[in-house]
């Protein structure tokens, strides 16, 4: 894989964290920003296994789950070896594979961990699941006492994270902005710019 050079602008980067903390929403503002293409890992991982998530879930279990994820991520870590600009999101529980998260450290890619109270992180994904027009089928939910303890299972390793964003009280728009300065891409954007 590759690895930065100091002083060399990021050409992607990946946010982790748990369900409902805005991956894919502060993901989509965040490649609009920088001009770059947004991915959803999950959505690979579906048109690989040509199946949404939920039934790769429902159907083969947590560990088929993983295996497809982690050869998903696989194949995008080499189209970023390949320099193509991208913001990732990940599922919440890729980063916590060990594998994963070897794989992304070796590469380089910066990874930012957005956080949030998981009071809100539930209140979130049940608005999402329950909300009209949404139906996103999350297959982890269940109730909030086991999303706590998969949450607090979990944080620790979202915190090995090349930065940490706070999302409660933000909108999406100041998140990304926020993102772009951290990982030093303002430069980058007004070059584009000119």
């Amino acid at each position: 894989m590759f690895a930065r050079k100091p002083g060399q602008r990021a050409r992607a980067v990946i946010l982790i964290g748990f369900m409902g903390a805005g991956k894919s929403t502060v993901g989509r503002a965040l490649g609009e920003l920088l001009g770059w293409t947004f991915e959803d890992l999950d959505d690979r991982i579906e048109r690989r296994e040509q199946r949404k998530v939920a039934d790769i879930f429902r159907n083969s279990g947590e560990s088929e789950f993983r295996r497809a994820e982690h050869a998903a991520l696989q194949e995008l870590l080499g189209e970023l070896q390949l320099g193509a600009d991208r913001v990732v999101a990940l599922g919440g529980g890729a980063f916590v594979q060990k594998a994963n998260a070897r794989l992304i450290q070796d590469s380089g890619v910066p990874t930012v961990f957005l956080d949030a109270d998981v009071t809100e992180l539930w209140r979130r994904c049940r608005a999402q699941a329950e909300g009209p027009g949404q139906g996103i089928e999350r297959p982890l939910l269940g109730s909030m006492d086991s999303f706590r303890k998969l949450y607090e299972a979990r944080r620790p390793h979202y915190l090995e994270a090349s930065f940490r964003q706070e999302t409660i009280g933000k909108r999406v728009e100041e998140i990304a902005a926020a993102l772009v300065q951290v990982l030093g891409m303002d430069e980058g954007r007004k070059k584009r710019r000119r």
